[in-house]
């Protein structure tokens, strides 16, 4: 559900929609019903930070324990070393814009852990795959682990990798 819907489905509900921003103030964690609405909340609003270059926004959604694994097999970053990585892209106010075209978000029974895949549409990029968990800390759900991958059709996979044969490790198959 495109994150402005979500926003106007809680207003419409009498529910505060402050819960997608990094700056809400605690509160108890969502009821089953609830929980997934907030999650997909959090990534919309997410994705629309980065859309707009938002910095603070952006990694104010992330738990300061968390990993963002790029399509590069390099880019295993902690929050820090993601920030000093996004800082030039975002400085122009448009960090990268990633549009969820599907997305699945389960919420472990506790209520306290939710993990999510989405399919991507993106210009830079083409079709590509996001998933990852959140946590629910300090009263709201904070991006503990994303992972952003390239999607390869099954029948294409070997002419991609013979144009990575150059980059695989030495002894890979």
């Amino acid at each position: 559900m495109p994150w402005r819907l979500v926003l106007l489905f809680a207003a419409a509900c009498g529910a505060s929609t402050s819960a997608a921003s990094p700056s809400a103030a605690p509160v108890a964690s969502p009821s089953s019903e609830t929980a997934e609405a907030a999650v997909a909340a959090v990534l919309d609003d997410w994705h629309d930070a980065a859309a707009h270059g938002d910095f603070a926004r952006y990694f104010g959604h992330y738990d300061p324990a968390g990993t963002f694994l790029g399509t590069d097999a390099g880019e295993i970053w902690d929050v820090a070393a993601f920030q000093d990585y996004a800082r030039e892209p975002f400085a122009d106010g448009v960090g990268w814009v990633l549009v969820p075209t599907r997305r699945s978000i389960r919420v472990a029974p506790s209520g306290d852990v939710a993990w999510f895949e989405e399919n991507l549409a993106s210009e830079g990029l083409g079709p590509s795959r996001g998933s990852g968990v959140l946590v629910w800390q300090e009263g709201r759900w904070r991006i503990a682990q994303y992972n952003l991958a390239l999607t390869v059709p099954n029948g294409r996979l070997p002419e991609v990798r013979a144009l990575l044969r150059d980059e695989l490790p030495e002894g890979a198959p």
